[in-house]
């Protein structure tokens, strides 16, 4: 790989810093980039990684990536969104709708020629959901929706939103997608009204549209998320419900189906385990697509184009799933709720593991351009701690790290494929960044994937270790343990004193001295010897007979008090053997195990 290549810098905003930093083989930081001055609200590459662009309250800064330079500077105030268009000729940018002195709202939707740094169309949009103008692969039609219908404007030098050049009319259309293709077609999406079943449909874009290539009637389908793959030959739509009719989801109820462009094929995936889809993404081949899917464990199986099952991998506690860039390696994660284990798997191997490594708290998970690296980031504001960026190799070696006090968007640079041959296989140990060996170096159990060591294996209870038959006298449980060597009976305790003074003499109870009496004398009576008259005179029951619980000590009280915990991480770790997903505080509560049981031992307790 050139060490001038590009492709690796990613991108990284802190709330008044932005910055580029070089992936493999520099990671140096580009320093030429204009530093705001104030906050920045988004920022993003154009789609051929040509342009970064970034906001201030007063201005839209637009820089060349290759060497962090300004290339232009948009006057504008309150800019809370930005798009960029397919081939980044087109900068479409979105303020704080503001009434004019009409009482009507202004035009805050501006489309720009970045070249010319003109502004080519405007229209008005109140809402931030579903502003952005869509366009055609080849830039030269724009789509939105105007109530019930999709208009359609020509793209020229300019933009006149007040022209249409097309319309498809549809009640109740609600969300649409245009093609990636060379031949323009549109997805649209009908959800189900007063009875009515919710509607895909595939059009081609022309002057004049009249009926759909291919159309899938169905119910269950209050949204609906459009994916196209990447030739335009093929969409999946996958639909979704706010409630399950069932009521075994949370999360309502979720259903997928594949359409073809020429509407040879238009058919619902079966899935075979029941539960909500996680995550559906399709192969950059286009010839094949992968869907995580089903209570957790969840199950995760790939596709091929016409909706034919080709493997499934073991049911696993994951919710992501994610091709390289030349669909030779698939990711699959657990992240959010769950751990955050990875696995890469080689498809050309069939399915073959790759490698497996941990990445807990990710919320940013993406391949490089070029197919060999994988960047995880906790970003905020969904976590405001431990935000970082992280590049492992795909062989699961963590190669570099940075971290942040609050980190609010990272993102690999796009760079077209073809600048990278295809891969013919990994490198065994690609050689780290400094900062990947400090932090293995600072922390000594984390080994390559940069979190702390796991013990191999399935997990075994603490009677079934380390070869020990267990009987049924010897302790089977924690709990067990505890009360065999910490608790012991009244009769075997000693009495409670203050250290440097006599214990006290306890008088017995007249009711206890008539019930000991009753005892011995009925004792006596069956061994056939009379109790002697002038044995009047009874020893004092202990102390220790009257103290309830039975602890003597402080240092009692706190090695029941470790028990009580340790009793509880045993509990969690049973439960992750079982794949059952955990809260993170769990997880934390867990890592503490270690420590727990230090304090025990200097406590002088032992198993």
């Amino acid at each position: 790989m050139s060490t001038s290549s590009p492709l690796t810098q990613i991108f990284y905003r802190a709330p008044k810093s932005v910055g580029l930093i070089q992936g493999t083989p520099s990671y140096e930081t580009l320093s030429n980039v204009e530093q705001p001055t104030e906050e920045v609200r988004v920022a993003l590459y154009s789609p051929n990684g040509q342009y970064f662009a970034f906001t201030q309250p007063n201005a839209v800064t637009i820089v060349n990536p290759d060497d962090g330079n300004t290339l232009k500077k948009l006057e504008l105030k309150d800019v809370f969104d930005l798009a960029f268009s397919p081939n980044g000729s087109y900068l479409s940018t979105w303020e704080k709708p503001v009434k004019g002195e009409d009482g009507n709202f202004q035009n805050n939707v501006k489309i720009w020629d970045i070249k010319n740094a003109t502004v080519i169309g405007t229209y008005c949009a109140k809402d931030q959901s579903g502003w952005k103008p869509d366009f055609t692969a080849d830039e030269k039609v724009i789509a939105r929706i105007f109530k019930n219908e999709v208009r359609f404007f020509e793209v020229t030098d300019s933009v006149n939103f007040s022209k249409i050049w097309s319309t498809l009319k549809l009640d109740g259309v609600s969300n649409f997608k245009l093609s990636p293709g060379k031949n323009a077609t549109i997805a649209t999406f009908v959800p189900e009204q007063k009875g009515k079943p919710a509607n895909v449909s595939v059009w081609t874009i022309s002057a004049h549209i009249k009926q759909p290539v291919s159309s899938k009637t169905f119910f269950k389908a209050e949204r609906c998320t459009l994916k196209w793959n990447a030739l335009g030959t093929a969409l999946l739509a996958l639909a979704s419900t706010d409630v399950d009719s069932s009521n075994k989801s949370y999360y309502g109820e979720t259903t997928l189906y594949l359409l073809g462009i020429a509407g040879s094929f238009d058919s619902r995936i079966t899935l075979d385990k029941e539960g909500p889809i996680h995550d559906i993404t399709w192969s950059p081949s286009a010839r094949e697509f992968g869907v995580v899917y089903g209570y957790m464990p969840a199950q995760t199986t790939f596709f091929d184009s016409r909706g034919n099952s080709i493997h499934s991998l073991p049911p696993a506690p994951k919710n992501t799933i994610l091709f390289s860039p030349h669909a030779r390696y698939v990711l699959v994660a657990g992240f959010g709720n769950l751990q955050g284990t990875v696995d890469v798997y080689d498809r050309l191997a069939k399915f073959t593991k790759v490698s497996s490594f941990e990445a807990p708290n990710t919320s940013v998970c993406q391949w490089s351009p070029d197919g060999r690296f994988i960047l995880t980031a906790t970003t905020s504001p969904r976590l405001r701690v431990d935000n970082g960026v992280k590049i492992w190799y795909a062989t699961g070696k963590l190669v570099f790290t940075k971290d942040f006090k609050e980190v609010y968007s990272v993102d690999w640079r796009p760079r077209p494929l073809e600048l990278f041959p295809p891969l013919k296989a990994l490198d065994d140990n690609p050689a780290p960044h400094q900062s990947a060996i400090d932090y293995v170096l600072s922390h000594p159990k984390s080994g390559s994937s940069g979190v702390a060591a796991k013990p191999k294996g399935a997990y075994r209870p603490p009677h079934a270790r380390n070869g020990n038959a267990s009987t049924s006298s010897a302790p089977q449980t924690l709990y067990q343990k505890e009360i065999m060597s910490a608790y012991k009976p009244p009769a075997q305790r000693g009495p409670r004193v203050v250290p440097g003074m006599a214990p006290p003499v306890v008088q017995e109870s007249k009711s206890a001295a008539k019930n000991r009496k009753k005892r011995e004398n009925k004792k006596a009576s069956a061994e056939g010897t009379p109790e002697p008259a002038s044995q009047k005179t009874e020893q004092p029951q202990q102390k220790d007979e009257l103290i309830a619980g039975g602890v003597q000590s402080l240092e009692e009280k706190k090695i029941r008090s470790l028990l009580k915990k340790l009793r509880a991480i045993e509990q969690l770790k049973m439960r992750q053997a079982g794949n059952e997903p955990l809260e993170e505080t769990q997880i934390l509560k867990i890592q503490t195990e270690g420590k727990v049981r230090s304090e025990l031992a200097a406590l002088g307790w032992s198993e």
